[in-house]
């Protein structure tokens, strides 16, 4: 090969691994007004059981087996904040290490520490299962309302405290259609004053608008669920946050 040549093939090999490292550097950046609350490394920022949590090669982990069984729902908590308005961002994927293909987390938001030294949480969860119908729900964790809004649903809960569906934001068969089962999703929880949306692989999954003056939550912490029964595996990675300004 003559000396044009190789200077020309190092050339190319040297743009390559540019633009490699920069495609790397992108996707390693939470994007415009986001910031990570997750480092990647290790669970600073966080606390939860430690017999339950772990960071393994980058994505953080919440397993339950036969052999250490949970007697009621954990959370994994952020402890950096107690964000009101934002927009949450992550990557899940649910492993049910069981023969009946069960498993269940979430992620709470607005919600409050309801036994510290047990890490329990409750409040508003964005839902999400092995199983073929809660993914994208809102649930009211460990409160009264139980299911706020079913997937594919409008909701309004109104001054009285009452449920009323006023439209429809999809089908939950096709929502559920764009689930990938046992790999990576992108969920999207956005929460603004008293409006709540959830987003599953860019296809909202609920709308909910909370007049209930009473029971409504203004801000509160964020935490992610391992969820009692059987064996299961919870991860997420690219967890990354933006907060409305004050």
């Amino acid at each position: 090969m003559d000396f044009m040549k190789r200077l020309s093939l190092i050339g190319s090999v040297l743009l390559g691994l540019t633009l490699v490292a920069g495609a790397q550097d992108k996707a390693e950046k939470p994007g415009k007004g986001f910031k990570k609350i997750f480092n990647g490394k290790n669970l600073k920022g966080w606390t939860g059981n430690p017999e339950l949590w772990s960071v393994k090669d980058g994505v953080i982990v919440g397993q339950t087996t036969a052999a250490n069984p949970i007697k009621q729902n954990t959370f994994l908590i952020w402890t950096n904040g107690t964000p009101g308005d934002f927009e949450l961002r992550f990557s899940y994927k649910l492993i049910p290490n069981n023969d009946k293909g069960a498993a269940n987390s979430g992620v709470q938001y607005r919600s409050k520490i309801l036994d510290e030294k047990n890490w329990v949480v409750g409040g508003y969860q964005a839902d999400f299962e092995a199983g073929p119908k809660y993914s994208g729900i809102l649930y009211e964790e460990k409160m009264t309302r139980g299911i706020m809004a079913e997937r594919g649903e409008k909701v309004v809960w109104n001054a009285d405290c009452k449920k009323e569906v006023t439209g429809s934001v999809g089908k939950s068969e096709e929502i559920q259609a764009a689930i990938k089962k046992e790999d990576w999703n992108e969920y999207v929880v956005i929460a603004k004053g008293n409006h709540l949306q959830h987003f599953i692989n860019g296809h909202q999954t609920v709308d909910v608008t909370d007049n209930c003056e009473a029971k409504r939550a203004k801000d509160g912490v964020i935490a992610f669920q391992v969820h009692v029964g059987p064996p299961m595996t919870a991860m997420f990675k690219d967890l990354r946050i933006k907060e409305a300004k004050k």
